[in-house]
């Protein structure tokens, strides 16, 4: 049995690593910023989604004219390279998306592998509890039945409410 609880910490200590390896990168990437609430994004998608050429004509713009700099502004150096990073780290983003979707399938198929390989089980200590030879696995089968039946007893747990009926009016 002890093997099982050295596997579980081994992984535990793997994914925990792996976190803090994650964790570590944010110190390498330059401009990262973490975003201040959830709805974040979305007040940046305007000026965010505006054509690299668009850009590039108001840093030229800028540079040209003096009556367009502004105090606090960016500067035409600086806003090149904004824009040489977002095209640099776009297809960082973009993998490391995907590696949380292959993160999150290989999690599910963990899940899968196990849940099948227990009801694979159950089915089988169902089956044979019924024997007098392995009568002993019915407290083992009662167990496993309960802990099914919880699982769908939370689903049904708050019944959807029936909407009341509508009195028909009559045409005129």
């Amino acid at each position: 049995m002890s093997t099982v609880n050295e596997v579980s910490q081994s992984h535990t200590d793997s994914a925990q690593a792996r976190v803090d390896e994650i964790r570590a990168m944010r110190q390498l990437i330059p401009n990262f910023v973490i975003p201040a609430s959830t709805s974040a994004n979305r007040s940046l998608i305007t000026a965010a989604s505006l054509p690299q050429q668009f850009i590039e004509l108001a840093a030229m713009a800028v540079k040209n004219s003096t009556a367009l700099v502004r105090g606090g502004g960016v500067d035409p150096a600086q806003i090149r390279d904004l824009m040489s990073f977002a095209e640099a780290y776009g297809p960082v983003a973009d993998e490391l998306d995907a590696l949380a979707q292959f993160i999150r399938h290989s999690v599910t198929a963990a899940r899968n592998t196990a849940g099948s390989d227990a009801l694979t089980t159950y089915a089988l200590a169902r089956r044979l509890a019924k024997r007098p030879e392995t009568a002993d696995l019915a407290p083992h089968v009662n167990d496993m039945r309960n802990a099914l039946a919880i699982r769908f007893r939370k689903a049904k747990a708050h019944p959807a409410p029936i909407p009341a009926p509508v009195p028909a009016t009559p045409l005129t």
